[in-house]
């Protein structure tokens, strides 16, 4: 048995969230002692069914304030540098942060032993910690990393969050994205490999089945995701438009995006047959209820959405974006995709429900297997590089 920590910026169940609560949960499955540890106590959701992971909450930004060297170069940060060189502030609060966590990690270590495996869940969590330096770490990448403004910036920020960490990208495409970046801007990461986020099938298909209110009692398309410009749920709401069927579309998920996309439903004289459903703790039961599962994203890091709504037996579309659609929608699943357009979109959206569907196979399933994910997690960077075999591990 190994000790293992799992850590979150917070838990406000997004898709994000999602898949680092399914790794804790898969780990603790393995027989590890599994804690997830989060930043914020903000929105922190942790449903019923978790009870063997442990939850710790750390407000590093508070603490980095009530040290000396971290409250100064938070209120200088704040004052002159963050507002001269946007987007900075990590850089300057994050060496702070670090030593901050390894404090907490020492005195974690002393109550209940020693770690074996720190696995840290997006930039957005590790940025603020960056300055922690430990070999025991793996730097989860969610999406295909982006810095921008001049080349010296770019520099600058790579050097704090790739610098010396051994990274993960939960896709090849996300992976090769980090490659190049380290590669462009010269630094050298320990080690970049690609580990997809796992898809815990049992345990979505006892979810999906659970009550939840509000569900539409007549047929309906559905999407769940964050409403933020990434997720494009305009291009979403234009193919609705277009293709008229006569299903509801509904939407779950909450952001900042909201209004915008209602002012736009009105526009487009669809608002009365679109329902904006709002963050929901058991997304798996709408998931369950709806006819088709409709992605609409720029990008995705991996789609992992696409995976837990075909577990939950509903057939999927997606538009081809950047990221790890491909992986997940192959083979026979390529009738899935549809052209990166509104009106190419809204056509095999059409297409798709005239045909009533797809048969939904249990071997498309196979290759986001917790297990597999789990051993790769915890395998040395040489044996967990992409020559491990997952058939090693079978579900």
């Amino acid at each position: 048995m190994l000790r293992t920590l799992v850590v979150v910026r917070s838990l406000k169940m997004g898709g994000m969230e999602r898949v680092a609560v399914n790794l804790a949960d898969s780990l603790a499955t393995a027989g590890h002692e599994t804690h997830m540890v989060t930043w914020r106590k903000r929105d922190q959701v942790l449903a019923p069914g978790h009870e063997a992971v442990h939850l710790h909450m750390v407000p590093i930004q508070q603490r980095v304030r009530r040290s000396v060297s971290g409250a100064v170069m938070t209120f200088v940060s704040r004052l002159l540098l963050n507002p001269l060189i946007r987007r900075s502030h990590f850089v300057w609060v994050g060496r702070a942060g670090g030593k901050v966590f390894s404090h907490w990690l020492d005195a974690f270590e002393r109550e209940h032993g020693t770690v074996d495996r720190i696995i840290f869940r997006g930039l957005g969590t590790f940025e603020l910690v960056w300055g922690f330096q430990d070999p025991r770490a793996r730097y989860v990448l969610e999406n295909r990393i982006d810095f921008k403004g001049p080349q010296w910036k770019q520099r600058l920020f790579a050097r704090c969050l790739l610098q010396g960490k051994h990274l993960v990208g939960v896709s090849d495409d996300v992976a090769q994205g980090a490659r190049d970046v380290a590669q462009r801007l010269g630094v050298q990461p320990m080690h970049v490999e690609t580990i997809v986020n796992a898809c815990p099938i049992d345990q979505i298909r006892k979810q999906a089945v659970l009550d939840e209110p509000d569900i539409p009692d007549e047929p309906f398309l559905l999407n769940v995701a964050r409403l933020v410009p990434q997720k494009d749920h305009a291009l979403l709401l234009e193919a609705y438009a277009l293709a008229q069927p006569v299903e509801r579309l509904v939407i779950v998920g909450a952001g900042p995006k909201l209004e915008e996309l209602q002012a736009q439903a009105e526009q487009l004289g669809i608002a009365k047959r679109v329902t904006f459903a709002g963050q929901r703790a058991n997304p798996y039961a709408w998931m369950r209820a709806a006819k088709l599962f409709v992605l609409s994203s720029r990008v995705e890091g991996m789609g992992i959405v696409l995976m837990e709504a075909l577990a939950c037996g509903t057939p999927v579309v997606s538009v081809d974006c950047r990221g790890g659609i491909r992986e997940i929608l192959k083979g026979g699943l390529e009738q899935a995709i549809a052209p990166h357009s509104a009106e190419g979109l809204a056509t095999r959206m059409n297409e798709l429900l005239a045909a009533g569907g797809y048969p939904i196979r249990d071997e498309w399933l196979e290759d986001f297997c917790p297990q597999t994910m789990v051993k790769r997690f915890l395998a040395d960077p040489a044996r967990s590089a992409d020559s491990v075999d997952p058939e090693a591990f079978p579900c």
